[in-house]
């Protein structure tokens, strides 16, 4: 799997920045956020909007922070990496924000049950992954999903996981991975199929074909 992108830290800081409304806009709607790209953007620039709840706003402004985040930092991804962004996404909305599950969760409408995470042993799997010959957006990718599969914490798993593989295009010059709301259904219905066999590829092939966006120089 190629790099779409080989941008400068500097593009992909830019693109990250111009889309930023887009991207929490799109990550809100995994826990339902009723607000619009509008509302989401008035939000963002720290004006009240009505009919919205105060749950909803909540989310907005943890997702904005987290974003701003990885925007600003560099430092080499661990699992410490992973860590923060859950606190942050999941600062007003999670149980335990930034500490790995310790106990049983059910994953809604499947039989697929995620054991509880080996700290030892995703520390391990981080680095590996980390220092692989894969390209930097296939290890973002697969960071990515096994993120989400894992269930690392208690809430903002999917949140989280996106986050993370952005911090790492980001940092890279890869690009960046936005799923929108009209791709939410074939994301889904690929996303429940990974979970119950533990095969990506497709999953994998589809988002690198239809959520990688940069900049597209003649």
């Amino acid at each position: 799997m190629k790099d779409k992108y080989k941008l400068t830290q500097e593009e992909n800081r830019f693109v990250a920045a111009k889309n930023l409304v887009n991207m929490v806009y799109s990550n809100s709607k995994f826990e339902g956020v009723a607000a619009t790209l509008a509302q989401t953007q008035t939000i963002i620039n720290g004006m009240s909007v009505s009919g919205i709840s105060i749950d909803d706003v909540e989310v907005i402004v943890d997702l904005k922070n987290a974003f701003s985040y990885i925007i600003e930092h560099d430092e080499p991804y661990t699992l410490k990496t992973s860590q923060a962004l859950n606190r942050i996404v999941s600062k007003n909305d999670g149980m335990y924000p930034g500490e790995i599950r310790t106990g049983n969760v059910e994953i809604g409408g499947m039989d697929f049950v995620p054991g509880i995470p080996n700290v030892y042993e995703m520390q391990k799997q981080i680095t590996e992954l980390m220092m692989s010959d894969l390209t930097l957006t296939e290890k973002s990718l697969r960071l990515m999903y096994e993120m989400m599969r894992a269930q690392l914490f208690w809430d903002g798993n999917k949140r989280t996981a996106i986050i993370a593989a952005n911090y790492l295009l980001i940092n890279g010059g890869g690009g960046i991975i936005n799923i929108s709301i009209n791709q939410l259904e074939k994301f889904n219905t690929l996303l429940r199929n990974f979970y119950t066999t533990g095969q990506l590829d497709e999953l994998l092939q589809w988002t690198y074909d239809n959520c990688i966006y940069g900049i597209d120089y003649d």
